[in-house]
């Protein structure tokens, strides 16, 4: 039985780690390489680092932290932000990412996703998707959820995937920092949606929502996570262990 997946996210600004609420009110948390350091000693399975302002500043992501953070880890580590072109690809996995994760960028040049995979691999490309609901539509958004692209969002994830994604990540703006519980029906619509990893995130505030998650969705294979875990009021290895006694197959 596969393991599943649980994944700290660094959103990265002005070079620090910060967290809002649906994608806005950020406030400063805490170093990405100290924090980098600490999930990657204390049982996360992968972590994520976004440079959450690179699109909407239309600028590369920060590469000096980048590399910082990766030298630190001994988990796989996926890094978007700013990711725009072949060449942020490769500038990204030469700094020590081993997964590139793109979002506004894909939007801006749709054929990005199948030269990514031709060149490197469908497993090294992670769509990352930021959906919304819009009169009852889900919605894609783009540069950091600031930007409604009109797209409907399971057809973009299909697209995705079919142009070579190995894994997609959908961030739901409406639950994002509400600690109200992950996004259930959007995941599940997504999940049956396509064949390739599904990563949820936004909205997890207790152990018991990623209990939830995995019994309601038995076949997404992540749980990503930021506020619950940067301020301390859940950590991995308890997590780990109570999703374990509900029987979740995790790795301790």
């Amino acid at each position: 039985m596969i393991t599943k997946r649980i994944i700290p996210c660094l959103d990265v600004k002005d070079g620090r780690v910060v967290k809002g609420v649906n994608f806005k009110g950020l406030s400063d948390v805490s170093s990405p390489v100290e924090l980098g350091k600490y999930y990657s000693e204390n049982g996360a399975d992968e972590l994520v680092f976004y440079d959450i302002t690179a699109s909407a500043e239309d600028r590369g992501l920060f590469t000096d932290i980048l590399r910082q953070v990766a030298s630190t880890i001994f988990i796989p580590l996926t890094v978007g932000g700013g990711i725009n072109t072949i060449e942020d690809f490769d500038r990204v996995l030469k700094c020590g990412a081993d997964k590139v994760s793109v979002n506004s960028g894909a939007i801006r040049n749709p054929g990005l996703i199948a030269e990514a995979a031709k060149r490197y691999g469908n497993q090294c490309v992670v769509l990352s998707v930021d959906v919304k609901r819009v009169n009852g539509q889900f919605r894609v958004f783009a540069k950091g959820g600031r930007e409604d692209t009109g797209l409907e969002a399971l057809e973009w994830i299909k697209r995705g995937e079919a142009d070579g994604a190995g894994e997609i990540v959908v961030n739901s703006i409406d639950t994002d920092g509400v600690k109200g519980g992950f996004d259930l029906e959007m995941l599940k619509a997504v999940n049956d949606a396509v064949s390739v990893p599904v990563i949820a995130s936004g909205g997890a505030g207790s152990i018991e929502d990623f209990i939830r998650l995995f019994r309601e969705i038995p076949d997404i294979d992540a749980g990503l996570a930021a506020s619950i875990f940067h301020f301390g009021e859940v950590s991995i290895e308890e997590l780990k262990k109570e999703l374990s006694a509900a029987g979740v197959h995790v790795r301790l």
